[in-house]
This record gives C-alpha cells, sequence and structure tokens, in this order.
C-alpha cells in the first residue's frame, strides 16, 4: 500500500534521507529555512511516530534551531530493517540505534546537536547518545522513561569464586501468573509472536484500538494515579494499570476495548482529534506493529547487557532534564529508576518537571508547555 502524503502543519516538510546507517530514513523538519542553525533531534517510541512531535517542532524552530524528527528504525515510512518476527535482530540493538541517530545527525549537516530529546522508547536512545557521543549530543532531555544508568559489571572477588552479584532474584513472570489475578508483563507480551497480529488485525480495527489504547495511558483516563513502586515484586508491579501489567490471557486490543472513550469524550479530546489519529491508525494499518515490537525483543532477550556492561560506571555529564506527565506511569514502572536517574545516572541534570494535565503522550497533552521547558532548556545552554 503506497504511503498518503502526510497532513503536516506549514513549516514542517517531510523529506527522506538515504544511506542512514542502512536505512532510507523519513524525517520530519522543521526550521529549514534558513542554514547554519543547530539542530535538535527528536526521538519517539512506541506506538508513535515522527508525527508526535508536530506540536513542539515550529516552536523549536521559532527559537533558532533547526528540528529533525524521523521514524526510528523499525517504524512505518523509514525503510531498510527486517520485520520478520524470525528474522535478525541484531540491527535493533541499542547502540545501533544509537548509530542510527549519529548517522542521520551527519547525513544532515551537522557535527553536532544542541540536544537529542527522546521520548518512551526514544528515551534510552537519546540517553544513550548523549553518554556515549556527548562530543555530538551536547544535552539531552528524557521523557517518560527515566534512565537509571548503565549495566553494571559483576567482578568475581572471593576465593571460593562466588560472586558479588545479588543472590537469585524473584522469577518475575512466574510470580506475576501466580497471583490471585493472574498477570503478565507486557513488554515481555511485547515479545511474543502474536502481538503484531493482536493488534493489527484485531476485531475492533486499528483506528480503534489506537483510540483505546492512547486514551487508556492518557491523563483522560481518570484512574491513571501513578505512584512510586517499592521492589520488583510481583504485587508492587500488579498495582499498575493492565496496559503495564497485563492479565495472563488476554491480548493488549481486548486489556483496551473495555476503556474505549464514548463519542463524545473522543469529540472532546482536543490533544489527539480523529483526523489527527488517523495518521496513526492509517500508518499503522498499513505496516502494522512488528517493526516498533522488534525494540522490545531485543530489551527482553538481555542481549544487549554485555555490551553496555562496557560503559559501566558511566554518567550523562552533558545538561539534562527530565519531563513527564503527573499521570504517567511509564515514570514509575522500574522502581527506583526516577531517582537513580537524579541521583547517579545524570551528573548534570538541571530540572526534572511532572507536568499536570498529561499521562504517557506528554507532548503531544501539554504541548505548549513541553515546547516552553524545552525552549528554556535550550536558550539557557546557549
Amino acid at each position: 500500500m503506497i504511503a498518503e502524503p502526510l497532513p503536516l502543519p506549514p513549516g514542517i516538510r517531510s523529506r527522506v534521507v538515504p544511506h542512514v546507517n542502512g536505512l532510507t530514513m523519513h524525517v520530519l523538519e522543521a526550521g529549514f529555512e534558513s542554514q547554519n542553525r543547530p539542530g535538535v533531534l527528536l526521538l519517539h517510541g512506541f506506538p508513535e511516530l515522527a508525527y508526535s512531535w508536530r506540536k513542539v517542532m515550529l516552536p523549536l524552530a521559532a527559537a533558532g534551531f533547526q528540528v529533525m524528527a524521523p521514524d526510528q528504525r523499525g517504524y512505518v515510512r523509514t525503510t531498510g530493517w527486517d520485520g520478520a518476527y524470525d528474522g535478525d535482530l541484531g540491527s535493533f540493538g541499542i547502540l545501533n540505534l544509537v548509530r542510527d541517530a549519529l548517522g542521520l545527525v551527519t547525513a544532515m549537516g551537522h557535527r553536532t546537536v544542541a540536544a537529542v530529546v527522546g521520548h518512551d522508547f526514544g528515551s534510552p536512545v537519546a540517553a544513550w547518545s548523549a553518554l556515549i557521543r556527548p562530543d555530538v549530543f551536547r544535552a539531552v532531555v528524557l521523557m517518560s522513561a527515566p534512565f537509571a544508568g548503565p549495566p553494571p559489571l559483576l567482578v568475581r572477588t572471593a576465593p571460593d569464586g562466588d560472586s558479588d552479584a545479588p543472590t537469585a532474584v524473584e522469577n518475575i513472570h512466574d510470580a506475576l501468573a501466580a497471583l490471585p489475578r493472574p498477570r503478565k508483563h507486557y513488554q515481555w507480551y511485547y515479545s511474543t509472536r502474536e502481538a503484531d497480529t493482536n493488534m493489527h488485525h484485531c476485531p475492533q480495527g486499528v483506528h480503534a484500538f489506537l483510540r483505546a489504547y492512547y486514551h487508556m495511558k492518557s491523563a483522560d483516563w481518570q484512574p491513571n494515579a501513578p505512584a512510586p513502586l517499592q521492589a520488583w515484586r510481583a504485587d508492587e508491579l500488579a498495582k499498575m494499570p493492565t496496559y503495564y501489567i497485563m492479565d495472563l490471557h488476554e491480548g493488549m486490543a481486548e486489556t483496551v476495548a473495555p476503556e474505549m472513550p464514548s463519542a463524545a469524550e473522543i469529540a472532546s479530546c482536543t490533544w489527539l482529534p480523529d483526523a489527527e489519529l488517523a495518521v496513526y491508525s492509517t500508518e499503522y494499518a498499513r505496516t502494522g506493529f512488528q517493526g516498533g515490537l522488534q525494540w522490545y525483543r531485543r530489551g527482553t532477550g538481555g542481549t544487549d547487557a554485555a555490551d553496555l556492561q562496557l560503559f559501566a560506571g558511566q554518567t550523562i555529564g552533558v545538561p539534562s532534564m527530565f519531563i513527564a506527565g503527573t499521570s504517567d506511569w511509564g515514570v514509575y514502572q522500574r522502581p527506583g529508576n526516577f531517582e537513580r536517574m537524579q541521583r547517579h545516572a545524570c551528573t548534570y541534570m538541571r530540572s526534572c518537571h511532572l507536568l499536570e494535565g498529561a499521562g504517557h503522550w506528554v507532548q503531544q497533552e501539554q504541548p505548549e508547555a513541553v515546547s516552553q521547558l524545552l525552549t528554556q532548556f535550550l536558550r539557557q545552554l546557549a
């Protein structure tokens, strides 16, 4: 199916950038009218697109920046990735995703960017980009997903060969399944073969699925009342809504369907009108979700850990900022990460902001506040 032109606001253009680490990358761009502007790179999460940044791109361009927002590896209009479930997952490793970001910056004519900004799964890519190449990514803004730092090295010191690693931890999946209300973790569900079919070919259709999914993770869904969790333990994780800790025998399409907003609620949703949601649903109906799900498969498989341990003890030393919504459980889904980010992982953390009236989709739900925070942060750096 041929992709139709995107309905973009004036001042944002769509372009294709070839030869980016093996990809032909689709990019939205603002602030392209004049040369020699400092760059800002915006990295989206799942199930989102470059289009998710449409509301903050023009304010950043008005502040004097060339703003670049790609469809990341695995997503819709960017091509050159293996989307087969049984295909090669190697290119979806976090270090290669950093290579994608670096390659795009170079291909767009920049040696450095003023900041890399990542939301949801784009947040760890932004964090690792700033940690590994601070000479290129001169500042970082993380949204919704805190960065706790590189995995530690496990050093054997005792003569009998015992490790200083913690004792065996609870098998979280067995423990979740054994709860009185049996549950499972969404990231491991997203890693299963059936996840793409469940969402792509769901009975309600992709548009209705995404409407319920975005609604349930937003501030519009009243049950969202996030709070810190005490430990990575089944009874604590089960405090999160079912879009994170799912019922054991349901897919994501069945999980969100009961929370489908009413016609009146949809009509009053100013942050994601139906015409804008149609951009997402049309794209994902055309391509499916498997490209984005490959990121989860790579993450839950643990194959990146050994490479990332090379950076054990390293911190993000460039100026950093964190933004999320007060109704976003993503801040707390990994117990302790929000605190570790501020105390250890980011040694030049300028500020953390939890915005009222926003859930997980903070740059779409509260674009004016996010744009103001981003422009203030960037101007202070300049």
